[in-house]
């Protein structure tokens, strides 16, 4: 049991949030490309994002895990990145470094589905059993090139206007 949820229902919800975590970075992410602030879908990204590390913390692992690690830089990139937008309000560097944060953070959260899908879709288990065959490592390639170019895009076209006050 974890949180009073059976381990079953506790890896639902921990899915789901994580699948709300990535349809709502990549909405973010190409909001980016546009130059547009998208506040309410960022809010969403970053919150289900932290969520879903907090919650993969939770899982009773024994030991040190690559996810529990990918989890740890994670929540790093999105301190960057919350500092970055909520603290310092993209002003100077903050603005590539809360890009580079919530991209790294959106790589992770995909980098994450493609190791999990791997090991539990029984097609793609076939193809890379153990993780190390072409067919995965093709997937994490691509995925980390995909980020690479639109992270680095992101970088030099997310030049949004500034937020509207509200005094």
């Amino acid at each position: 049991m974890v949180i009073g949820l059976s381990i079953h229902t506790f890896t639902i919800v921990h899915v789901v949030i994580s699948l709300i975590a990535i349809a709502s970075g990549l909405i973010v992410l190409f909001g980016m490309l546009g130059a547009h602030r998208l506040p309410a879908w960022t809010a969403l990204f970053l919150v289900t994002t932290i969520l879903t590390s907090v919650t993969g913390f939770m899982f009773p692992i024994d030991g040190f895990t690559p996810g529990l690690g990918t989890g740890a830089v994670s929540m790093l990139v999105l301190a960057a990145a919350l500092i970055a937008l909520y603290a310092k309000h993209l002003v100077g560097s903050w603005r590539w470094i809360y890009v580079a944060g919530a991209v790294s953070a959106l790589y992770f959260n995909v980098l994450v589905l493609i190791v999990q899908s791997f090991q539990k879709v029984a097609t793609l288990n076939t193809l890379a059993p153990t993780q190390s065959e072409p067919p995965f490592l093709i997937a994490q390639g691509v995925a980390l090139m995909a980020f690479l170019f639109l992270g680095i895009a992101a970088v030099f076209r997310f030049r949004p206007a500034p937020a509207i006050s509200s005094y």
